[in-house]
């Protein structure tokens, strides 16, 4: 069965090919059965080869398919080869079903798009490229994944490119993910020329072998890896185009925020974990700025009026959560918490494309209202989606995972108090935006008429999702709760285990009542403020400091502003000022000197045979001479 590993990202990438060559002249139904279908055989391949993968363990909890060989340059040989162990097995399982929901629900949101065989066309190679990324055995073959769904994510975030601001999304998400691109490309040289390989496995042990624990070589490598994890998987200072890239279709957000794109960043640090325990100073770096991250991007969602919006910074500050996971060492409780947030947070998407659906495209918090009488369905599943957001405790998927990440925090020895702290804060502001969301466009008055009730093809993912996000945390319970760890023990044949320093059960119980009581505190409070007193709150929160902060939080605390003053507008000064680019005059006189070469030998162009013949003549005097000469 693990001989069809190839055909996993491979029947996606032929969904790509026939929907661009032949996507113009297909029925709609045509197109969405190739672009569904593809996607539903890929994850039917995942499923059966996953589960093989599980029952009846290869050598070494691992398994290389090797394709051809892709490059021959001296070292430098890289193979398209694909790598299966329990991480990608994970990752693939994940891509591929929620991939799937995601474009089974797209069939229907985008039937009465003009460009709906474009977009299964995009959303087809989106998936492909992701599935590259996880399965690559090289680097070389990774980055290749890497740039496929940054090229996807400019494609989908413009979809609609007649509107100028969604192109100028899709640019700002392309060119602030560059960055992080260019420093994991110099990683990849810095990696190649001192080790003298890009396959994976062997580049780990080389690592481990020839470099000391805090060596500057790891220490440089670790850090150019990670710059490409923070632009890609949108953490402090590359978090600003995550929130802009709500421009696209809402399908396309749960794909980007879900099972592609920003969880990239997450498995690359995870796959070179070796790296980063030879950098303790990076691995500790990577830590804080998850913490960093999940709280500024918790409290500017906390000031959101856009549904999309305050799910993109809720995405930045759940990957942030993974960010201190794999900064303490905690590598499973990080793909843990990926795999309950991929359900939990395409859940909350796509059950915010039914309410924008039948709200006619309206996005307001403020001006939504009602949906719990009006579209039950969706109600429901979006309430269970931010109850797991918000770790509800005992049943989310989101509390388990979670309080994984806060037991790491708190009990490993690269973690600490503070660190502990800071993610329970988190969790607080996470429940309160989470059900300030929920309160304010399920509850109260129906401000904007809902007139679309969503068909089956939108319900169905919704529900499996549902289930999932209530479901997927029970395949890891704590010690108080079970001590049941499927998950992590699948995942330490590939990652290492988290090296625990505080093993008090008692105290493990007590963090857990107490990220428990936070949630349920949150949940609480955003009901006191939102929905009991919310005309007060909105009056007091209008005012003075409180309308300081409201406004900074609202514009993701200036990163945009100060981007724009330090690097933005000097860029475009310049560019007006050298509008006529002294450089286009080195390629001016070029031309110009080859169209006066032009117009001179025009003149021996007469046309008179005996001019040519007598030419032709001296020419052959002025060689034979030459060569007499020398």
């Amino acid at each position: 069965m693990l001989d069809l590993l190839w055909l996993i990202p491979t029947f996606p990438l032929a969904g790509f090919v026939v929907l661009s060559l032949f996507g113009a002249r297909f029925a709609r139904g045509v197109a969405g059965v190739v672009g569904v279908g593809s996607v539903a055989v890929s994850a039917a391949l995942a499923v059966s080869i996953g589960t093989a993968f599980i029952s009846s363990p290869p050598v070494n909890n691992s398994y290389t398919q090797n394709l051809w060989t892709w490059i021959s340059l001296g070292q430098l040989a890289p193979k398209v080869a694909l790598y299966l162990d329990a991480l990608s097995v994970c990752m693939i399982l994940v891509v591929t079903v929620v991939g799937f929901l995601i474009h089974l629900y797209s069939a229907e949101y985008m039937i009465e798009d003009d460009g709906f065989s474009r977009f299964f066309a995009y959303m087809n190679l989106f998936v492909a490229s992701m599935l590259t990324l996880v399965l690559a055995d090289n680097l070389f073959l990774l980055y290749l994944g890497w740039e496929g769904v940054g090229l996807c994510s400019f494609l989908l975030i413009g979809f609609w490119y007649k509107d100028p601001a969604n192109v100028r999304a899709a640019i700002k998400a392309f060119v602030v993910t560059r960055i992080g691109d260019t420093a994991l490309i110099i990683g990849l040289f810095l990696l190649f020329n001192n080790l003298g390989t890009l396959e994976i496995q062997e580049l780990m042990r080389r690592a481990s072998q020839g470099w000391a624990v805090g060596s500057s070589l790891a220490v440089a490598a670790a850090a150019l890896l990670s710059a490409g994890a923070v632009g890609k998987s949108a953490q402090i200072p590359l978090q600003t185009w995550l929130p802009d890239a709500m421009a696209g279709p809402t399908p396309v957000s749960a794909l980007i925020h879900a099972a592609t794109m920003v969880t990239a960043g997450v498995y690359l640090i995870a796959r070179t974990n070796v790296l980063f325990s030879l950098a303790p100073v990076i691995q500790s770096t990577v830590a804080i700025i998850g913490l960093a991250t999940l709280l500024v991007s918790g409290f500017s969602a906390l000031t959101q009026s856009d549904i999309k919006r305050v799910l993109a910074y809720s995405t930045i500050s759940q990957i942030g959560y993974m960010f201190l996971a794999l900064g303490v060492g905690a590598w499973s409780a990080a793909i843990f918490h990926f795999v309950t947030h991929a359900f939990f947070k395409s859940l909350l998407f796509l059950a915010s494309g039914s309410i924008i659906l039948a709200a006619g495209h309206e996005q307001n918090i403020f001006k939504l209202g009602g949906v719990r009488e009006r579209l039950p369905v969706t109600f429901w599943t979006f309430l269970i989606g931010a109850a797991s957001l918000s770790g509800l405790p005992l049943v989310t998927s989101g509390f388990y995972s979670k309080d994984m990440i806060l037991w790491g925090a708190w009990a490993s020895d690269k973690g600490g108090p503070w660190l502990w702290a800071g993610g329970v804060l988190g969790a607080l502001l996470t429940s309160l935006y989470a059900f300030r969301m929920i309160f304010l466009v399920c509850f109260g008055k129906e401000y904007t008429p809902l007139k679309r009730h969503s068909g089956n093809l939108i319900r169905i993912p919704l529900l499996a999702l549902a289930l999932f996000s209530l479901a997927a945390g029970f395949v890891d319970l704590p010690h108080s709760l079970g001590n049941f760890h499927i998950l992590s023990d699948f995942l330490n044949t590939a990652l290492p285990p988290v090296h625990v320093v505080e093993t008090n059960l008692s105290a493990e119980t007590v963090l857990q009542i107490i990220a428990g009581l936070i949630s349920v505190v949150g949940i609480l409070v955003s009901y006191l403020l939102f929905l009991r007193y919310r005309d007060y709150f909105e009056t007091l929160a209008s005012r003075g400091l409180a309308a300081i902060l409201h406004s900074f939080w609202f514009s993701g605390w200036g990163f945009d502003r100060v981007y724009e003053t330090l690097i933005v507008d000097p860029f475009v000064r310049v560019a007006r000022l050298n509008r006529n680019d002294f450089i286009d005059s080195f390629c001016t006189l070029t031309v110009m000197v080859t169209q006066s070469f032009h117009h001179s030998l025009s003149y021996t162009q007469t046309g008179n045979l005996r001019q040519y013949a007598l030419g032709i003549a001296l020419g052959a005097i002025v060689t034979l001479g030459i060569l007499a000469l020398l």
